[in-house]
């Protein structure tokens, strides 16, 4: 892979913003855009434990989806407060779970009164549905696209996340199944040479794909710019906010629409109707898609 540090800044104006990350495209970590969040301080294991500890969530494995496998169905159940117990008690045999998608806002409302919405950096948030993100040390978010196209501002509260980029420009080399939002290779442990997954042999056009990489920190505020491709790794047991907006461009919206309502219930319905065979038919298509842009 070719990659390079997204840039990192401590503070910078709407102009700055727009002409250098959001009109291009790239992303950037801003610093300090929380600190004055009471969020910041507030938001800590104990407090979401005591608000809505006895809220039921589901957690998800480390183990990628195959054919039969439905998208974004939870490994198991419980409740918020035992899978903060589980991760921070057995942090080397059960802490690489996570929650995903968890409206912890949905049940205690008075959240969104800890943060400020940046709406001067951009517009077209969508206010109703700000996500919290969990994980625990070890646990993955395998590397995909958010499918309606979204921009997000993903801001770190608790612990430290390595997260790998990509745009979406990138996705035959990093072998994008077709219908879906996934890529068929493994990124797991990228970073580290003794542990890493990452198959080049099997899937050699990775070696090719441009992207970016940083490591977040609490506080940290990551814009992501719609359709970008990553993968999330948990360094330690940790918790972000995702904003999203909707994505700028008409094209990027009807797009993102396709998504959701074309794309995923013809891949859903394929997947029931002959999973084998639609799997083998996006495995052959991934490879040829991969080959030409090595050529």
């Amino acid at each position: 892979m070719l990659l390079r540090s997204v840039d990192l800044v401590d503070n910078i104006s709407a102009e700055a913003f727009r002409t250098n990350y959001f009109e291009p495209q790239i992303p950037v970590v801003i610093r300090n855009l929380s600190k004055q969040w009471p969020a910041y301080q507030k938001w800590t294991w104990d407090y979401f434990k005591e608000i809505v500890g006895d809220k039921k969530v589901g957690i998800y494995n480390n183990v990628k989806s195959d054919a039969y496998t439905p998208i974004n169905t939870a490994d198991d159940y419980t409740t918020f407060g035992k899978y903060v117990d589980k991760i921070h008690e057995h942090p080397d045999k059960e802490a690489a779970w996570r929650i995903f998608l968890f409206n912890i806002f949905n049940h205690a409302p008075q959240l969104t009164n800890d943060f400020t919405w940046p709406d001067h950096l951009m517009k077209g948030f969508v206010k109703r549905v700000p996500m919290l993100f969990v994980g625990g040390k070890g646990s993955i978010t395998h590397m995909h696209f958010d499918i309606d196209l979204s921009h997000i501002i993903h801001t770190q509260f608790a612990g430290r996340k390595k997260v790998l980029l990509f745009p979406y420009k990138e996705q035959h080399k990093l072998y994008r199944r077709p219908f879906e939002v996934l890529s068929m290779a493994d990124f797991s442990n990228y970073y580290d040479a003794d542990k890493s997954k990452l198959n080049t042999r099997d899937f050699p056009a990775i070696q090719f794909a441009k992207g970016y990489e940083v490591t977040l920190e609490h506080g940290d505020t990551l814009f992501m710019p719609g359709g970008y491709w990553h993968h999330m790794e948990y360094l330690d047991n940790g918790f972000a906010m995702s904003l999203r907006a909707l994505n700028s461009s008409m094209s990027g919206k009807l797009k993102g629409v396709w998504n959701l309502v074309g794309m995923r219930n013809i891949d859903t319905l394929m997947k029931k109707a002959m999973p084998m065979q639609w799997y083998e038919w996006k495995k052959n298509k991934i490879y040829e898609l991969a080959e030409k842009e090595m050529h």
